[in-house]
């Protein structure tokens, strides 16, 4: 049984048990989460939404909050002298599905 659902303007096909790393939730870890946006869910039959599923949901629990490895931009500009530059460190969410309700 899997299942697609949204978060954080983003989409994941998930099945129970997995771990995937999501936009940062604001959840403290050993806390459990509801995600309700769930766009196709298949099991024995196949529910596609318009655009979601209704009565559908997926649990999991909050793992870890942390931040990504650092990535460096550079802006350059030939010929003007003009260098910047620039990290940045995205805020994520590790959280394990337990449980695809639908």
């Amino acid at each position: 049984m899997f299942a697609v659902m949204e978060t954080g303007g983003k989409q994941y096909k998930v099945a129970e048990g997995d771990i995937i790393f999501v936009e940062k939730l604001g959840i403290a870890e050993g806390e459990k989460v509801t995600f309700d946006k769930v766009l196709t869910v298949c099991g024995e039959t196949l529910s596609v939404g318009a655009p979601y599923v209704d009565g559908a949901s997926v649990e999991a629990n909050v793992i870890a909050n942390g931040k990504s490895k650092k990535i460096d931009v550079i802006k350059y500009k030939a010929k003007k002298n003009e260098k910047k530059k620039i990290g940045h460190r995205q805020d994520y969410t590790k959280v394990q599905i337990t449980k695809i309700v639908g």
